[in-house]
């Protein structure tokens, strides 16, 4: 029996697709996700049809109920998604029956995804920065609560110099702020819409109409790169990506400091787990996911950035493999963006041991050193003699402040108060109790 010729694209062939190239070439088991992006795009289309006169008005607006009711349906899980038509634009003109069979003048799926995943990705951006603002709030909250809390800082996984915890904290509001920042600044602003296969078509329509219909501010100007460019994409995995990256190093610090050899915060029960054997453990799991999913973020960008990399122009069907790792991102930062800052809400600081790790003498030999420095002695000078009370102390057992007051005097010895070493940290971006209650405030007003 002779396989009948595929409905969408079929005249010119003498039979279907083979069972196995149908499985293997359907997008609409993840595309289907376009769904909303693409009924706006085709909206949009046939209003420009009308415009053109290649639609009638009444016939624009039988489309329009049409779209929305499948929207509807969809919405409703009552949508029965067809892989014989391949993928969500199919299937969407499809069910529009005799209606739809217009609706593609003018224009190709090539400029029709190019659209559709651009609007997509600018309502991706949007929720990942507004999830990464509520990550912030939730830093900036367990700062505030606990703003009076020493630790030491470290270089090298080594003690370092004091700063408050709030401090600390602060460096990953920074951090993701550049990321919030990132997604909506790469936000796509060029519609694709009119580009066609690649150049266009004889029939012309008002791009610039369907531009602003669809919230872009400039038309595609080129029409071979409308369809080819998945940039868009990139940027999005990208800031995603870095994003991760940021969430991992702080899931690093929070297991770190829940350690029992640091000791420095709790994890609320309902964001960790035990063990299967040892009825002892609790274990950060929470963290230790982010910090394994960002993985999966870096994968999806080199995936996206080593699928584009050999391809002529314009449309190649390798960019169908675009948005499985694009969808796959999205859901992975959401997930974790949100459930760290859950956590982050039930998390305890424990400020004596914050305060026993901060009064390690050793995290003010700089402070000794400037010490000098303020008496006249150069620099390297003052390090090369602080190094050296600093091996009599360890070789000796006495500590490091009493060898400072004999050598240098009773006012050496104060500088090793950390509260006021810390006070003495004033200039702009250092620890100060005060600049770090500035900035606070700074971001409380920021992320209302």
């Amino acid at each position: 029996m002779k396989k009948a010729a595929q409905q969408t694209w079929g005249g010119r062939f003498a039979t279907g697709p083979a069972a196995v190239v149908q499985q293997f070439t359907e997008s609409v088991s993840s595309d289907w996700r376009l769904y909303r992006q693409d009924i706006a795009g085709s909206m949009a289309h046939a209003k420009a049809l009308a415009r053109a006169g290649i639609l009638t008005q009444a016939e624009a607006r039988r489309l329009e109920r049409g779209l929305r009711a499948i929207q509807r349906q969809i919405e409703a899980n009552t949508f029965q998604w067809r892989v014989s038509l391949e993928d969500v634009h199919m299937n969407l003109e499809a069910a529009l029956g005799a209606a739809g069979r217009k609706l593609h003048t003018a224009r190709s799926r090539n400029d029709q995804v190019a659209t559709d995943l651009q609007l997509w990705c600018r309502e991706a951006g949007v929720r990942a920065a507004v999830a990464v603002r509520e990550l912030m709030r939730a830093l900036v909250m367990l700062g505030e609560k606990n703003a009076d809390v020493v630790m030491p800082g470290y270089t090298h996984l080594q003690r370092a110099q004091p700063v408050l915890l709030a401090h600390h904290l602060l460096a990953y509001v920074e951090m993701l702020a550049r990321d919030a920042q990132r997604f909506v600044t790469g936000l796509p602003v060029q519609c694709p819409l009119g580009a066609g296969a690649l150049a266009g078509s004889t029939l012309r329509l008002d791009r610039t109409f369907v531009a602003r219909q669809l919230g872009f501010s400039e038309v595609a100007p080129n029409s071979m790169d409308a369809v080819s460019n998945r940039d868009f994409v990139l940027d999005y995995l990208y800031a995603a990506a870095v994003t991760g990256m940021h969430l991992s190093r702080l899931a690093e610090d929070l297991i770190l400091w829940s350690t029992a050899e640091f000791g420095f915060i709790t994890i609320g029960d309902a964001y960790t787990t035990g063990s299967s054997l040892m009825p002892q453990k609790k274990n950060p799991d929470v963290c230790e996911l982010v910090r394994g999913k960002t993985g999966r973020l870096y994968g999806n960008l080199v995936a996206v950035l080593t699928m584009m990399k050999g391809l002529p122009l314009t449309y190649n069907r390798d960019m169908q493999e675009d948005k499985e790792p694009l969808f796959d991102s999205a859901d992975t930062l959401l997930a974790s963006v949100r459930v760290m800052a859950d956590m982050l809400r039930h998390v305890t600081v424990n400020r004596q041991r914050c305060a026993v790790a901060a009064s390690d003498p050793l995290l003010l030999a700089t402070d000794l050193v400037d010490f000098l420095v303020k008496k006249g002695m150069p620099f390297r000078q003052a390090h090369h003699a602080v190094g050296a009370l600093v091996a009599e102390s360890e070789k000796t057992g006495v500590p490091l402040p009493k060898l400072a007051g004999k050598k240098y005097g009773a006012a050496a010895v104060k500088v090793f108060d950390v509260r006021r070493a810390l006070a003495a940290r004033s200039a702009i971006g250092a620890p100060s109790p005060k600049n770090v209650a500035a900035q606070i405030a700074r971001w409380k007003k920021r992320l209302r």
